[in-house]
């Protein structure tokens, strides 16, 4: 008995031995797999060879990226047991980490990473990952805003890897490119080496060095081909450049000019129809040998029934039309026999047919742009002031949407007739009849007078005014009135007539509004000459020029601005881009009313493009 109960003693001690001495032996790391990036980095402090170790952080540390734990992988990449790598082992580590730091947009994790890289770095890989590297470590030197590092980078790859698609490769060089500041762009070409690298820049200086139009565009891009014809990127253009050098060819000739002439809307007809025509008379690059305008009134019949007599005939484009319900009218069509630049937007939720491009001057846009100027000046709780109907529906929802997306709040909106009482639609905006009716109740409540003064609510930062210049100059006086006077005031372009009108605008003094360069620029040629030669080029009908003006340089530009992400039109309303199912986007200038007369305010456009960029929306964009 007693020699049993040694026996087990003795088995206890040596089984408690082995638990106690197994931290200190190699565990079997090939197997395991962590759950997270704690249980991994505490498995592998328990490993005596450091490139066993680090062979398992990195797999583990791949396994999250599999599993899109980019944290958790992160974690692991910069511990400090894969602090001093080599060979392989560094290799595949800055493999990995360059991949996290652009999944993750980590643009500090990004700089340590390229301190110590050259564009070069990628050719140390085996050739079956020597394009993802160089993919990936082109996109790590961009995310630091080395952009001519992303760029070399490519170049090199379109020297050394066969497999990789060239126009792919292309295209990416010259986004990079673009994205280059150009006083740098031209001192990287002037210092260029080898002929690759030489060719490139000189392109993209050439390119970016000059204000040229569409036309010249393409003339430049033929020349520098026929300057460099042994270069890669001159046998196998760039998509975009490729486009650009094919567009002045490809324009449509045959248009037809589709609006209202008679009815309700005819002064906004006639407005669009002189805006085209000027601007078409006025561009240098047109053949007019080759291009034919016709102009249809589509006030005469339904439009879908004109749009079927056209789509028989030999036409390129129609422009029109202008009403919302005619071009609703192509919504059950799957594809367009003849492409439309609607001059207005289908209803929400209508489906978009192929063919179908749409422009106007869209109030969401600017409730949009209201709301993106409010964030980027850390406003981000606001009131608004909001027209009752359709029109007021659709600027209130374009505003909610934007500012939530921005993180911001509409604390109050009130909508408003323009019959209404303004002092009390104000007092209840601003939460003082709200501080009234609280005094009220306490004088009920004790029975006797007290001393109130009322308070407008303490919360809000600004407030958005949307309305007509009769009524806006009504309420812009009420807010100070009410003690909201130190409260910012952003408004749509309905609040300016679009003539300077000091005498009158004087109580829109310091309101903040947006409205489009042919309102507000101060040097428009075209402007200059259209008012000396016809009438309706100020005011609403002034805009609706505008418009037509733009729609002109739209219909030369349509394939270019779907096919290229971050294309845009300088335009008279706007600059001008276009999303992917073919609605076009603008974004105005700001100016706010002083001594009652609209001045530009530089520093809020500067900050607005500031903030685009940084939202991708604007870096890099080639301007037609």
């Amino acid at each position: 008995m007693t020699k049993y109960r040694s026996q087990r003693i003795a088995f206890t001690l040596i089984t408690l031995f082995l638990l106690l001495t197994a931290g200190c032996a190699t565990v079997n790391l090939d197997s395991h797999v962590a759950e997270t990036a704690e249980q991994a980095l505490e498995f592998a402090s328990s490993e005596r060879d450091p490139a066993t170790a680090q062979r398992y952080l990195l797999r583990i540390a791949n396994d999250f990226q599999d599993r899109d734990n980019h944290t958790a992988a992160r974690q692991i990449l910069r511990s400090d047991q894969l602090s001093n790598t080599s060979g392989d082992i560094a290799n595949q580590k800055r493999l990995l980490a360059m991949a996290g730091a652009v999944e993750l947009q980590d643009s500090e994790w990004a700089r340590e990473l390229t301190a110590q890289m050259s564009p070069d770095q990628f050719l140390s890989y085996p050739s079956d990952v020597i394009g993802r590297a160089a993919e990936l470590q082109a996109r790590t030197f961009a995310l630091t805003d080395d952009h001519l590092s992303a760029a070399m980078s490519l170049m090199l790859l379109s020297q050394t890897d066969s497999q990789s698609d060239p126009r792919e490769v292309h295209s990416q060089i010259w986004h990079y490119l673009k994205a280059i500041p150009i006083q740098k762009l031209n001192e990287a070409s002037a210092n260029a080496i080898g002929f690759e690298e030489q060719g490139w820049l000189e392109l993209a200086s050439t390119l970016r060095s000059r204000d040229a139009g569409l036309d010249e565009q393409g003339r430049l891009i033929r020349s520098w081909q026929n300057n460099w014809p042994g270069h890669p990127a001159a046998q196998i253009l760039p998509m975009e450049l490729s486009l650009l050098a094919d567009l002045a060819t490809s324009r449509p000739e045959r248009i037809v000019l589709a609006l209202p002439l008679q009815g309700s809307l005819a002064s906004a007809g006639r407005a669009i129809r002189d805006g085209f025509l000027a601007a078409y008379y006025s561009d240098e690059s047109v053949d007019r040998d080759q291009t034919d305008i016709r102009i249809l009134d589509t006030s005469t019949k339904p439009f879908i029934a004109l749009y079927d007599e056209l789509a028989e005939q030999r036409i390129d484009l129609i422009v029109g039309p202008l009403e919302k319900d005619a071009l609703a009218g192509l919504s059950a069509m799957n594809t367009l026999a003849v492409p439309v630049l609607g001059l207005n937007y289908l209803p929400a939720g209508n489906r978009v047919p192929d063919g179908l491009y749409q422009y106007g001057l869209s109030s969401e846009d600017e409730a949009r742009q209201i709301a993106d100027q409010l964030a980027s000046q850390g406003l981000q709780q606001v009131l608004a002031l909001i027209p009752s109907g359709e029109w007021g529906d659709r600027v209130e929802q374009a505003l909610l949407q934007r500012m939530a997306q921005n993180d911001g709040k509409i604390l109050e909106i009130e909508r408003f007739f323009p019959e209404d009482n303004f002092r009390s639609v104000t007092a209840d905006l601003l939460g003082v009849t709200t501080s009234r009716q609280r005094a009220i109740q306490v004088e009920r409540t004790i029975g006797m007078n007290v001393e109130f003064e009322p308070r407008r609510r303490q919360d809000a930062e600004a407030i958005v005014l949307v309305a007509e210049p009769m009524i806006a100059r009504q309420f812009n006086p009420l807010f100070a009135f009410y003690f909201a006077g130190d409260l910012p005031v952003y408004s749509p372009s309905i609040v300016y007539e679009g003539t300077p009108d000091p005498a009158r605008d004087r109580d829109l003094n310091q309101v903040v509004f947006t409205d489009i360069p042919w309102v507000l620029a101060q040097d428009n040629a075209l402007r200059a000459q259209a008012e000396q030669n016809l009438s309706g080029t100020r005011g609403q009908l002034g805009r609706l020029f505008a418009m037509g003006a733009d729609a002109w340089q739209l219909s030369k530009r349509l394939p270019l601005l779907r096919q290229i992400e971050d294309a845009a039109i300088e335009g008279q309303t706007g600059t001008l881009s276009m999303t992917p199912n073919g609605v076009i986007h603008r974004q105005q200038l700001w100016a706010q009313f002083r001594s009652g007369s609209p001045a530009l305010t530089p520093e809020l456009n500067e900050r607005e493009t500031r903030e685009e960029t940084l939202r991708g929306g604007q870096e890099g964009a080639l301007n037609l």
